[in-house]
Order: structure tokens, then sequence, then C-alpha cells
């Protein structure tokens, strides 16, 4: 009776064992999470909106600037306290939506770059 169940419960482990490793494998890839990934990804697009001629000059220093307003906000976030609270992250994301969507409208409003 007891060699019933360990074989049972061998054999269960050689089932289970193969979709175990199918769920790793079909794990998501994780991005890196926080600001400053976030920062460092919407830099990147904006790159790869001038290489691909999809921003216009003018497009690219609004973004720039607005990309480097984001930063100076969070330096002074930083500065007057221990890291970012919750109130001053949540601003931080907020202003990272508006240029992630001001990104996106560069990108895909057919401008020709001159």
């Amino acid at each position: 009776m007891l060699v019933r169940g360990i074989v049972t419960m061998a054999f269960g482990l050689v089932l289970a064992a193969p979709l175990y490793g199918f769920a790793q494998d079909q794990a998501p890839t994780q991005r890196p999470r926080g600001i400053n990934a976030r920062e460092h990804r919407q830099v990147q697009r904006i790159k790869e909106g001038r290489q691909n001629d999809e921003i216009t000059r003018g497009e690219l220093d609004r973004l720039r600037a607005d990309e480097a307003a984001v930063r100076a906000e969070e330096r002074v976030y930083r500065k007057s306290g221990d890291g970012l609270n919750r109130q001053e992250r949540r601003d931080l994301q907020r202003d990272l939506n508006r240029t992630s969507r001001e990104i996106y409208r560069a990108k895909h409003n057919n401008r020709e770059p001159q």
C-alpha cells in the first residue's frame, strides 16, 4: 500500500516536470522597473523616431525639453528627502505618461522631417 502511494507520487512528478519547464520558458520577460528605466526607454523611442525620420527637428527639440524637465523635477524630489515618496513618484509617472503620449503623437503624425 505504501509502495503504491510512492509509485503514484513518482509517476505524477514525472508527468508534471515537463509542464513546469514549459511554464518557465513561456514566462514573459520583464523590463526594468522604475522612473529611471522608463526615462531611458523614452529617450530610446525619441532616438528611434529621429533615425526613422518620424520626428521633425522641432518635435525633437520639444520632446528633449520635456524629458529634461522631468529629469530636473526628479532631481529636486530626490534631493528634498530620502528618495521618492508616493506622491512624488505619482507626479513623475503622470509627467512621463504625458511625454509618452507626445512621443507617440510625434512619431505617428506623418509630418516630414526637414
